[in-house]
């Protein structure tokens, strides 16, 4: 049987991808093969599709993915969709775990990837949850990148305590978005660094003080800086003391010097996909404290266009792609990122 895919031969733009027919996967034992409703297209997607990744760590993504593009052309991480069926030989208690039918929603482990595809096949007891029946596929499919990232960043890497002062540098992205809810449900005091038209976005999701990244004058200190893009200059200057700077895109020389001093004031280290902390983050969404923001929907017939605003470095939220033709249809109008 055949499915259409999206598939990265050569690192390079989005026009690079193309859908293609290829044979349906099928699922070893252990595994379950998922038909995908809708799929997450992240900024983590476009920096392997595009090789553009910061400094000095390019040699080691060709390294891991890929030496002129990824040899795993299908890319894609989280998805939403139904369990369609298990491996032959899988056992009577797995089956009957996650029976055919059952929605769910998950990230593919590791550097597997392959989301961006009608059909896919997971561990069974991996990184996969039952899809709570209150949530849309496109708020499922957008849920764990940003949301992972940003709960490991803030309360476990940072430590982040109630009543503690919080910058969100980049904070109406897929992880600003989910940084600044997870941290003002902590009890946190909550600063939004983002552009002026998004800046209505951040006081919406929690944030009380609100900056324009290109005409507010930085002022003051605060006790956990999460700088996303990795754009803040001087960061460290604005740290209280016993504050911590969280790094969520650092160069190789970044990340070396973090982990050379574990104690110090610099985080920047590789987050935890567990399924505990997939648990942790769906506790947060049931207590009403993390909800992602879907920016953009496209049908999976535009997936150029959805990478293109996941590289833009101004989208809202989370893009995310249906493969669902009708559902697609009615999603036809033009989306811009937003500066």
């Amino acid at each position: 049987m055949m499915m259409t895919a999206a598939l990265c031969h050569r690192y390079g733009p989005p026009e690079s991808l193309r859908l293609a027919e290829v044979p349906q996967p099928r699922p070893r034992r252990g595994e379950v093969l998922i038909r995908v409703q809708a799929a997450g297209v992240t900024s983590g997607d476009a920096r392997i599709r595009g090789a553009q990744v910061p400094a000095g760590m390019g040699p080691l993504i060709r390294l891991a993915f890929g030496l002129r593009g990824p040899r795993r052309p299908v890319l894609g991480r989280e998805f939403a969709g139904v369990i369609e069926a298990h491996a032959p030989d899988q056992s009577e208690a797995l089956a009957a775990s996650l029976p055919p039918g059952t929605a769910v929603f998950g990230i593919t482990p590791g550097m597997r990837m392959g989301a961006h595809a009608e059909y896919l096949c997971l561990p069974a007891d991996g990184l996969l949850l039952p899809r709570p029946a209150d949530m849309s596929i496109e708020t499922a499919a957008g849920f764990f990148f940003g949301g992972l990232t940003a709960a490991d960043f803030l309360l476990d890497q940072c430590a982040l305590q109630p009543r503690e002062r919080v910058l969100v540098v980049g904070a109406t992205g897929a992880v600003g978005t989910a940084a600044v809810q997870i941290a003002r449900a902590h009890g946190a005091q909550v600063t939004a660094l983002a552009s002026a038209g998004n800046l209505e976005l951040a006081r919406q999701l929690g944030a009380e003080t609100l900056l324009d990244y290109r005409h507010d004058r930085l002022e003051g200190q605060w006790d956990v800086i999460l700088d996303i893009p990795g754009v803040l200059a001087n960061a460290r200057q604005h740290l209280a003391r016993g504050g911590r700077l969280g790094l969520v895109t650092a160069t190789l020389g970044q990340t070396l010097r973090a982990n050379l001093r574990p104690g110090g004031p610099v985080r920047a280290g590789v987050i935890s996909e567990t399924p505990a902390a997939m648990a942790r983050l769906l506790g947060l969404y049931h207590a009403g404290a993390y909800r992602p923001l879907i920016g953009a929907t496209l049908p999976f017939n535009r997936i150029q266009e959805a990478h293109a605003l996941a590289s833009s470095g101004h989208k809202r939220g989370n893009v995310v792609v249906v493969m669902d033709p009708a559902a697609g249809a009615a999603l036809a109008a033009p989306v811009r990122a937003t500066s």
